[in-house]
């Protein structure tokens, strides 16, 4: 028997005239996840997008996993390829179905029947194929109220399908059908999080990573390459911007005062995301910042870091608390590497007292005294980049 995928659309099937770019877009990206597990045929029809395998040999579990990972996909199924006949569809409903039913008590099952050239209507698909599987299972009950399995059969315009599990998909949008934007990345658990959910969203992901040698090892860096590698999964290949701070912030230790040095801190960082943004032709920035999480996350730290950013600043963590974040993170893999034992530049000379309710003209005159602008400039000329990819 022949088992390919169905995928079922999420939200952009809501869209109008330019719903076909974003499909476009999601079979480009199911392309891409998929490469490296063999040949494909994938092609779309009625809001469903079918992944059917050249081999017999391709791994489906492989090819689920991967799928289950894509976002723009909210449910997807393996299903049995079935002639669009209903004597064939009953000779291989208990076949297919065996794995799915042996350890189960109930079940029922449900028919689609979008051809309407179909001689049988759905009512009458799904009492044949209950029959059959009653007399092929007889410890079975039916149960269309609570089934433990549910079996599925469809008509459609290519063939007819038999199916007996649905997976959730990661659902939001398309990664690309949004734009560009810059996450300014650490190797703690917020902003691996925010990025995941901004991809979610459409965005195409680049990062800026700040080190500050010898200070922060090169084990700090490789922790946050591994932690982007991990968020490829779900928003395809980024672009690692790596900035070296040290002689910025060696110069503000010595030149600003110390509650400001974390606020100071965020708006180069800003203005260093800003210039990479830009660089990059990317229209926002996206931060793992939490409303009052720490101090530089006060509502007074914050609307000081927006003026120095120039492009808009995504904070879809703005709301959360710390254990939201935190089951995130597990569910996307990231939580693990988040908690290795190796600090980022942020955690480096840390006022003992920091000062939660900046007010932005003081801070903006010791940002003036401190005479960064060089050094900044610096630290942009000597960036490195790197593609990470899953």
């Amino acid at each position: 028997m022949q088992e390919i995928i169905l995928i079922k659309l999420g939200e952009m099937v809501l869209k109008g005239l330019n719903r076909r770019a974003f499909e476009d877009v999601l079979i480009k990206n199911i392309k891409y996840r998929l490469r490296g597990l063999g040949k494909f045929t994938i092609k779309i029809a009625q809001s469903t997008i079918y992944v059917i395998p050249q081999s017999e040999d391709t791994d489906l579990d492989d090819v689920c996993e991967r799928i289950s990972e894509v976002f723009g996909i909210v449910t997807f199924s393996r299903a049995c390829v079935c002639d669009k006949t209903l004597d064939d569809i009953l000779a291989k409903a208990p076949l297919y179905c065996k794995e799915y039913l042996e350890d189960a008590e109930t079940f029922k099952v449900e028919s689609k029947r979008s051809d309407k050239r179909f001689p049988y209507k759905s009512p009458e698909i799904s009492a044949q194929v209950g029959g059959k599987l009653l007399s092929t299972c007889p410890h079975l009950k039916v149960d269309v109220k609570n089934p433990e399995v549910t079996v599925t059969v469809e008509v459609r315009d290519f063939g007819a399908y038999i199916r007996c599990a649905t997976i959730r998909g990661q659902g939001g949008m398309p990664v690309g059908t949004s734009g560009l934007a810059t996450v300014l990345i650490s190797g703690g658990i917020d902003s691996p999080v925010a990025a995941y959910m901004m991809a979610k969203r459409g965005l195409k992901l680049n990062a800026v990573h700040f080190e500050s040698p010898p200070y922060t090892s090169e084990r700090a860096r490789l922790k946050v390459e591994k932690l982007l590698k991990e968020v490829s999964r779900f928003a395809g290949s980024i672009e690692m911007h790596t900035v070296p701070l040290t002689k910025v912030q060696e110069t503000m230790r010595d030149r600003c005062p110390e509650e400001l040095f974390t606020i100071l801190l965020r708006r180069v960082m800003m203005k260093i995301a800003t210039r990479v943004a830009e660089q990059t032709k990317s229209g926002a920035l996206i931060t793992g910042e939490s409303l009052g999480q720490v101090a530089s996350q006060t509502m007074y730290a914050l609307n000081c870091t927006n003026v120095a950013a120039g492009k808009i600043v995504f904070r879809p963590l703005i709301g959360m608390d710390k254990q939201e974040i935190i089951n995130i993170s597990r569910r996307i893999g990231t939580f693990e590497t988040s908690i290795e034992p190796y600090e980022d530049c942020c955690t480096i000379f840390t006022p003992k007292h920091p000062r939660t309710k900046p007010i932005l003209h003081f801070v903006e005159q010791a940002e003036r005294e401190a005479e960064l602008d060089e050094l900044i400039e610096e630290a942009i000329r000597n960036t490195t980049v790197k593609t990470i990819d899953f």
